[in-house]
């Protein structure tokens, strides 16, 4: 089995492999956009669009499981590239990645990060969210989200960034990436404008 830990979502952070029911880390020699690839396709977060080393997501623990991978970046699986299974790495050389399908928020634009324009990081960019289907529920899912609480009102903004999300949930989710989204399909965002919201905490 394969996951990625430390991140955001489960679509970033650092390499997780499990061997014999024991779950171990990947050093970062060698640790390139092909190795990445692999890892995303596998954990169906689409593509890399940050390769990290270091620990970028903090040091893991168990076994270092593999070194100095060399995938092509068409292979299945992470085990069926080339690598070296013995090591002279710690836990401070752990690889990470960034997958496209990774969403991270925030609110722009406010007096802290509890209030402003919603934004979206999806695909390697900062978007906009479309206020056709932003109602109280995605709010509070956002608000929550961003440990920032309960949402007070909404906010409308202009789009001014490339990119447009629309979200739709049917409950309170754990984040608006375990709701039903759409990317850049004009017609849902038609003469929509961006969402914003104040929420009722106040951010760092």
């Amino acid at each position: 089995a394969l996951r990625l830990a430390g991140g955001r979502s489960r679509c970033e952070g650092r390499v997780e492999m499990e061997q014999a029911g024991a779950w171990g880390t990947v050093c970062d020699d060698g640790w390139d956009l092909a190795d990445a690839d692999v890892v995303c396709r596998q954990l169906r977060c689409g593509r890399a669009v940050r390769v990290r080393g270091d620990a970028a997501f903090g040091r893991g623990s168990g076994s270092i499981l593999r070194d100095e991978v060399g995938c092509e970046g068409h292979e299945e699986h992470l085990w069926d590239c080339p690598a070296t299974p013995e090591h002279d790495c710690s836990h401070k050389e752990d690889a990470g990645v960034v997958c496209s399908e990774h969403q991270e928020w925030r609110l722009s634009g406010g007096r802290d990060g509890c209030a402003g324009r919603v934004e979206v990081f999806f695909r390697g960019t900062w978007s906009t969210v479309c206020d056709s289907t932003w109602y109280e529920l995605e709010a509070s899912v956002l608000c929550r989200t961003l440990g920032c609480g309960e949402p007070l009102r909404q906010l409308s903004f202009g789009h001014t960034l490339p990119g447009r999300m629309l979200y739709q949930c049917e409950s309170r989710q754990p984040s608006l990436a375990h709701c039903q989204w759409t990317y850049n399909k004009s017609a849902p965002c038609h003469q929509s404008r961006a969402a914003g919201v104040v929420c009722k905490g106040t951010g760092p």
